[in-house]
């Protein structure tokens, strides 16, 4: 039996309004993070999760929160933060953004690599096929995370999943599906 996954991005935050990119600092969503969130319950109607999965930062937890309530059990995990820029946590994004491209392979300064991440998001993985296996989750995270479910289960290279990732073309949508086999 597989695992369903849906998966969603926090809402905006008010460093992601100030062009930071924020890493483990654990900051809070904006009024249109807050905004964002709200209005994607509805969005989420026809969808049922047998539990939902954020990182353990805020602004993930949060958004659950204002999305769903207490509709589902809400877990947080630290195996789904966003990657640790390290020295570059809560640096201007047009400095950390092309940083993390080359960072796959090599830690940022004090901080993670991608493949760190993935190896965050496997264990993660690994439990949930444990114990969730046949059932529906969501997961509310961050971009390094997401990119990682799309290297270890669509089996996209780093390369292609920093390419094809919605913040470069755009195309956000409520929620993206991976099946964990």
């Amino acid at each position: 039996m597989a695992v369903k996954i849906t998966y969603f991005v926090h809402g905006t935050t008010t460093d992601n309004e100030g062009g930071f990119s924020s890493g483990w600092s654990d900051v809070e969503l904006s009024e249109l993070g807050i905004q964002q969130s709200k209005e994607l319950g509805p969005l989420t109607e026809d969808k049922n999760f047998d539990v939902v999965f954020t990182s353990d930062l805020k602004r993930a937890i949060q958004s659950a929160q204002l999305t769903w309530g207490d509709k589902y059990k809400i877990i947080p995990d630290a195996r789904l933060r966003e990657c640790n820029y390290g020295d570059y946590n809560n640096k201007p994004s047009e400095i950390v953004e092309p940083l993390q491209e080359q960072s796959v392979i090599t830690p940022m300064p004090n901080g993670e690599s991608y493949e760190m991440v993935k190896e965050r998001v496997k264990s993660f993985l690994e439990d949930i096929k444990k114990n969730y296996n046949g059932k529906s989750i969501a997961i509310v995270a961050h971009k390094a995370p997401q990119l990682a479910l799309d290297v270890l289960l669509k089996k996209l290279t780093w390369e292609e999943a920093f390419a094809t990732d919605w913040r470069k073309t755009k195309e956000w949508k409520p929620g993206w599906e991976y099946i964990l086999d």
